[in-house]
This record gives structure tokens, sequence and C-alpha cells, in this order.
């Protein structure tokens, strides 16, 4: 993944740079923006070009291969085999020139010369097959790879190395299957020395076992570990979520009504649907009253006599008045309206002219 670095003024003043062409100081500053946070990358001259020359397909993979030749033998770029068979590059100055803020562990192997004391991204710990000499991994070598592997199934070493020879069961591991191991067998160096005695194998146990104890301890021990949520967290790239706490409102009760409720009951009790537009208003008219806290047993029946009487919808509010503030049944006056008449009583009309 291309990532932003900086570039010191010094650069364009380098002797260093000034003594590689023009396309190999590109490709150089392009490698500063690929490589990971450690200052590795693949050294595949093609993958390169796809990255880096994408828009400049007259400079060729092969035209790349002659600038990174360029670069190692400046001593910019240092190229080498890793413990999985596969050639890298690393940039030499890389720490030098480049300071980053919680850098990410690399995924790639580490360079047996100048990283020897790094983590290796291959092993996840310290590598045990990255041991070359300098002269090999200082330069590019197309059939690297088939002689590591081949070194390897010879067995070449000393008594230290014996728990690295290969044998029956080491040729079927899935490391062996990828790299084309199959039914190879063991070599007269392997069958004429034993590679592990059942002391040699019972010691290894419990080396193993001791070293696992203490890594156990030391991840305990450790103030990065995620065991507590008040202890610091590891470096390296926030790619995944940890986790929080979710936050935002709490969910409305179950018996809350909402507009599209009471529209659905509107809906069914005509027997006609209505038009959408009379509906998209009247759906606003509700949601305006039920904002201002209207009980939702006074919408029904407000909707109950804009229904019946065929109003529009933007009476809703006048209607829903009505029904909340009528004259309670028993307040009203019994009886037919009487108009006014004239007394019967011929007394009424008595009285001083």
């Amino acid at each position: 993944m291309a990532r932003i670095r900086t570039i010191k003024p010094e650069a364009f003043v380098s002797e260093s740079m000034a003594a590689v062409s023009l396309t190999a100081r590109w490709t150089f500053l392009g490698l500063l923006t690929q490589a990971d946070d450690v200052g590795r990358h693949r050294d595949h001259p093609a993958i390169i070009a796809g990255r880096l020359w994408a828009l400049d397909p007259d400079h060729t993979p092969l035209r790349v291969e002659e600038d990174l030749q360029q670069l190692a033998a400046e001593g910019m770029v240092c190229r080498y085999t890793g413990c999985d068979g596969r050639a890298y590059l690393h940039i030499v100055n890389w720490a030098k020139h480049q300071k980053i803020d919680r850098p990410s562990a690399s995924r790639l192997p580490r360079c047996p010369v100048h990283q020897a004391k790094q983590r290796c991204g291959e092993c996840k710990s310290d590598c045990a097959r990255s041991a070359q000499p300098a002269a090999e991994s200082s330069a590019y070598h197309p059939g690297a790879a088939e002689r590591s592997e081949s070194a390897l199934s010879l067995g070449i070493g000393d008594a230290s190395n014996c728990q690295r020879e290969l044998t029956e069961d080491s040729l079927n591991s899935p490391r062996a299957l990828l790299n084309g191991d199959i039914g190879r067998k063991p070599t007269h160096a392997t069958a004429d020395k034993p590679a592990l005695s059942a002391r040699t194998q019972a010691t290894s146990r419990d080396e193993q076992a001791t070293e696992g104890a203490t890594d156990v301890r030391s991840a305990e021990s450790s103030p990065n570990t995620h065991q507590g949520l008040d202890e610091p967290s590891a470096s390296g790239s926030r790619t995944l979520d940890p986790g929080s706490v979710p936050t935002g409102r709490t969910a409305p009760p179950p018996d809350t009504v909402s507009a599209r409720t009471l529209i659905g009951e509107y809906i069914a009790s005509c027997p006609c649907r209505p038009p959408e537009r009379f509906l998209g208003h009247l759906g606003r008219e509700i949601n305006l009253l039920l904002g201002e806290g209207i009980e939702p047993a006074h919408l029904r029946a407000a909707l109950d006599r804009l229904r019946a009487k065929g109003l529009n919808p933007s009476t809703l509010a006048s209607v829903v008045n009505e029904v909340m503030n009528a004259d309670p049944a028993g307040a009203r006056r019994s009886g037919a309206y009487q108009p006014w008449s004239n007394p019967s009583d011929a007394a009424a009309y008595e009285g001083a002219l």
C-alpha cells in the first residue's frame, strides 16, 4: 500500500543520487512511497514497473532491473533473498531519513545483513533461516531461491543446525508442498548421520517448552498487551476496529405510534386508496401533531372525521382541536330550541301608562 514519505532537500545534491541515471533516481523515490514502514519491498521488476511506471510503457521491467542494479551498486538499496526463498529489497538508509510515528510491523522477511537484529515478518520472530553471506544478499541472483532450497535439503552445517535438516515429516509440511518438494527424498548427508536422536528430540522439546513459557510470561508482563481497557495500545496501523460502546439515542418504546401506522390505518378504512400527494400531505401534518405530543387516540378520532367529511389535510389540526376541546355530553342543554313568544298571562301587560 502506498504511503506518504518525506524527501530531504539534500537528496538533490547527493553524490549517490548523481551517480545513477535519472530513471534510477525516479525509481528510488518511488520505492520510498511503496516500501513498508521498515523500508522493505518485493524485488520484482515487473511489480515495481507496474506501480511506478504504469503511465510510461517504454520503461519496461528490463529497464527497471537496470535501475535496481545501479541503486544496489551505489549502496542505496540492498537486494536479498528472504527466508521464504523470494527476492526482496530494502532502503539501506531508511531509518536515517524516514521518521515514522507509530510504524506498522513489516510482513516481509528481513535482510540478513543490515536487519539481522530486527523482526522477521515471515517468521514473526527471530528468523533462524536468514543467515546468509553478505555477498550473496547484496546482489540479485535469479536462482537464489532454488539454491537456498537445495542447501537446506542437503543439511549442510554442524550439529547446531541439525534441527533445520529436512526429514520425511518436514518434506510433507505445507511450506514444502508449496515450494515443490513433494516426493523429494533425504540426501545421503541426512541418511549417514541421524538427524535427531531420541535424547536430542527430548532436549529440543524441553527447550521449546521453556521458550514458550518465557514468551507467555513476557506477554503477560508487557505493558502493550490488550488484557485491560486502561492499558496502552500497541503501535501500528489502525485498520481494524478494536470495538467500542454503542452510542446514540435509546430505542423508542414498543407502543409508540408513528405517522406511518396512522396513515396505514387511514388507508385501510378508505374504500379506495387516496392519491399519493394527499397521503404525503396528510403524513406531514400527522408528524407535526405527533411532535407536539398529541395523543394517538385524538388523532385517530380526527382522522375518522376527516375521512367522513372529506376535508383537506390542512384542516387536520382544527379537527384535532375540535376532538380534544369538544363539550362533554352532560354539559349540553337538554330539549329543543324554543324561540321567544309573547307571554300568555294578561297580567304581564299591566302597568302604568
